[in-house]
């Protein structure tokens, strides 16, 4: 008797889905050129990290320790902190930014929008106007610094020269305590309102023609629109030029080291610039980095309490 062995039958194949291989195709493609951004932009992101993260943290760490620079660290816990609260240079310099702040933003923002308003205009040679008003932004601050000198030096500045000429009595200015933040904060306005300026500007020309021109058939007058009308649609940009204009006050250095040095007197030594002194003249790195710290914590606290308080009242520009 013959026996026949029956061979299993192998299961046909199936032909493949040709969606799922053009998926599989193009999912293969994303990952080459998710690849290839990393590989452009990876460097630039590791000098920017090392730029920022790094010393942020060997910062911290230094905050809790003593050191000069040359001899060990020693670990010293929140000495330098303690230190902050009854150190009457830190006290000082915060009471001069402070003064600096509340006479810089209001006038920056004010006079922002007044340039704005002037320049939201269709008149010849516009674009002209509105870029000699941004040339002061992209001075460099030494620039800034020579002007300042040049213009309000007690001997040979040219106000002084103006005063003179008009038979008014001349001031110290630089050289005066009570005028040299003053000086400072004019010289800030010339170079900073051109940003505030332009911000305003855009959003200026956000506003709804449409119902600027129904305002005025409604019989309002210049005034009226710009206060009705204008005014209501700026809210969250004033906050957000606010808050940014007010934490660039709170880390003014570059004009005061140009000018005045912290003098007359360290009236306009300002809270970043005594810790630059602190740090790179008196060689207390870790007490530098404590104010750091300091000063980022209550900057940090105040601009989270402002934009809370805007959203709250519904112009957040956040």
């Amino acid at each position: 008797m013959t026996t026949f062995a029956l061979r299993p039958t192998e299961p046909a194949k199936r032909p493949d889905d040709p969606g799922k291989a053009r998926r599989r195709r193009r999912s293969a493609a994303s990952v080459r050129e998710g690849l290839a951004g990393w590989g452009f932009v990876g460097p630039a992101l590791l000098i920017v990290l090392g730029l920022t993260v790094f010393p942020g943290v060997w910062a911290l760490v230094l905050s809790f320790q003593s050191w000069d620079g040359f001899s060990p660290a020693t670990f010293i816990g929140g000495q330098n902190y303690a230190d902050l609260v009854t150190d009457e240079g830190v006290r000082a310099a915060v009471v001069h930014t402070v003064l600096y702040t509340v006479l810089f933003v209001p006038a920056s923002l004010l006079l922002g929008l007044a340039l704005a308003v002037a320049l939201n205009r269709r008149i010849r040679f516009i674009g002209l106007y509105r870029t000699a008003i941004f040339v002061p932004f992209v001075a460099s601050a030494a620039a800034t610094g020579i002007l300042t000198t040049y213009l309000f030096s007690p001997q040979f500045g040219i106000v002084n020269n103006v005063l003179r000429v008009l038979h008014l009595p001349q001031q110290g200015w630089l050289e005066d305590r009570g005028e040299a933040m003053l000086v400072i904060v004019i010289m800030s306005l010339w170079g900073q309102a051109a940003f505030t300026t332009v911000i305003y500007l855009a959003a200026l020309q956000d506003v709804p023609g449409d119902v600027i021109e129904a305002a005025r058939i409604d019989g309002a007058n210049a005034w009226q629109t710009f206060w009705r009308v204008v005014w209501p649609h700026l809210g969250p940009v004033t906050a957000f030029v606010a808050i940014y204009q007010t934490l660039q006050a709170v880390q003014l250095f570059d004009l005061v080291y140009a000018t005045t040095r912290g003098g007359p007197l360290d009236a306009t030594q300002t809270i970043v610039y005594y810790l630059w002194k602190t740090a790179f003249q008196n060689l207390q790195f870790g007490y530098g980095s404590a104010i750091a710290y300091g000063m980022f914590f209550a900057t940090l606290v105040a601009t989270v309490v402002v934009t809370l308080v805007q959203r709250r009242a519904g112009r957040s520009s956040f």
